[in-house]
């Protein structure tokens, strides 16, 4: 083991006083570094100040590099509020508004949209649309990368539900896992291609990550992830998913790129952090440029926890679907929490971030959630230029989850849910269906935005916790 080297070790290497010293020799004390003699340690201290901009994406030595290049001489200044549309405006908190409003002054905003589910969040608020100049904001996209919903539709009758509930409350007990504390034992995990990605070995921070997101795919996280059963009713006959007028059993899931994800997101943010620096209202809107190398692996790795957040969702309904004996004849996926390359209804090029909010391009078909006693909505997208081709995800939350908690009883709430039929597994209190907007209301404020092909109508909900 190296001796340790000490702040005067880095001051004759040319270290500048600072935060820079103090960053580097906590460095030095993981476990992995202090292996290193002290001749390769000031070897690698050498490198690093010598080009400190190649280290910024660096697993160990990002925030170190950062500290040491010059700092900017003020804040980046906030610019006059853009106008951005507004949907629902009745049902929008002013958390979220102010929110919005702050968004809107970025520098490298070109448009924005707040959808009527909308409600506080950091930086971007969720159900926020914001449409960016070759800049990408992590917090914009939002911490679960590529969260999205899943549906299956399958050719057996509603019938089905209501004489095999506990069939089906079993299936999903053995085939679906939730939150850190479950996985699935040796022999019952499934391969997939995105696990061999090579995003995991040519993006340092990545390079650890890997071993996690073996271990959670086909897994869902908790808070307001389910996997369930329901009736799907299709209503429009010219439907794209060429499945006739009627109803039939569904299968929905709503999930994301579980701890992947989260770690390209804080860890993107602290960097961001580091090399823009806004006033602190706008702090957790700092962003990444598309033509930095921070930035194009930032995106690399939010499309890869995209995928991977997919993959979750595919594995979830093919074992599901295994076991229920039955293909489906249909299915839709849509994701939300990303960002996209777009061309702007004026022919502008930009970067258009989804937190919370479902892509509604023309033609595009999604899901948009209601609550566990309230219908879901399969959707074909509009393309609306004023939402930026963007509807909501969902019901959103009338009560946060801390007021849920406090106001709501355990033994009310699965007293709501029996009187609904609502057979649930697991959850909390603070994902109770009182705790969420009027979907019906919020669906009735983006008329403009989306065309409704069908519902779905929840059964048999699963959750993080149970047995």
């Amino acid at each position: 083991m190296a001796s340790q080297l000490r702040g005067n070790d880095l001051r004759q290497l040319g270290f500048p006083e600072g935060r820079a010293i103090g960053l580097a020799l906590a460095q030095l004390q993981r476990r992995h570094l202090k292996k290193l003699s002290q001749t390769d340690q000031l070897t690698l201290l050498k490198e690093l100040l010598s080009n400190p901009a190649s280290f910024l994406t660096h697993l160990d030595w990002s925030h170190t590099a950062a500290a040491l290049l010059p700092a900017p001489s003020r804040h980046i200044a906030l610019a006059a509020r853009k106008d951005y549309a507004v949907f629902g405006p009745e049902y929008i908190e002013q958390g979220a508004i102010h929110q919005m409003e702050t968004a809107m002054k970025l520098p490298v905003t070109m448009a924005g949209a707040l959808m009527p589910d909308a409600h506080q969040g950091y930086g971007l608020p969720i159900g926020g649309v914001l449409a960016t100049d070759n800049a990408v904001i992590p917090y914009a996209v939002g911490v679960d990368i590529g969260c999205r919903m899943a549906l299956s539709v399958f050719a057996l009758p509603p019938k089905h539900l209501e004489q095999r509930v506990q069939e089906l409350r079993k299936l999903l007990l053995e085939h679906t896992r939730f939150g850190n504390k479950q996985g699935f034992v040796r022999g019952q995990k499934l391969d997939h291609a995105v696990l061999e990605r090579d995003e995991f070995r040519d993006i340092g921070f990545l390079r650890n990550k890997q071993a996690t997101a073996a271990e959670q795919i086909g897994t869902s996280g908790g808070g307001n992830h389910f996997v369930e059963w329901g009736v799907v009713d299709i209503t429009d006959p010219t439907n794209e998913l060429g499945v006739p007028v009627g109803q039939y059993l569904g299968l929905l899931s709503h999930s994301g790129s579980r701890g992947l994800g989260a770690s390209v997101a804080n860890h993107y943010t602290r960097l961001a952090k580091d090399v823009c620096q806004l006033p602190a209202e706008a702090q957790h809107l700092a962003w990444l440029s598309l033509e930095s190398e921070a930035g194009q692996e930032y995106w690399a790795a939010m499309n890869l926890a995209g995928d991977y957040a997919s993959a979750c969702h595919h594995q979830i309904h093919l074992r599901l679907a295994k076991a229920l004996g039955e293909r489906p004849l249909a299915k839709v996926e849509n994701h939300h929490n990303f960002a996209w390359k777009e061309t702007l209804a004026d022919g502008r090029e930009a970067i258009v971030h989804r937190k919370g909010a479902t892509p509604a391009g023309q033609g595009v078909l999604g899901v948009i959630p209601g609550s566990m006693t309230a219908p879901g909505f399969i959707v074909r997208g509009r393309g609306e230029a004023a939402s930026l081709s963007s509807a909501s995800h969902g019901a959103g939350r009338a009560m946060s989850r801390t007021r849920a908690k406090q106001e709501l009883g355990e033994a009310d709430v699965r007293r709501y849910l029996q009187q609904h039929g609502i057979e649930l597994i697991g959850g909390g209190v603070d994902e109770a269906p009182q705790a969420y907007k009027d979907i019906r209301a919020v669906m009735a404020s983006q008329t403009g935005l989306v065309d409704v092909l069908g519902s779905f109508t929840p059964r048999i909900v699963r959750m993080e916790g149970g047995a």
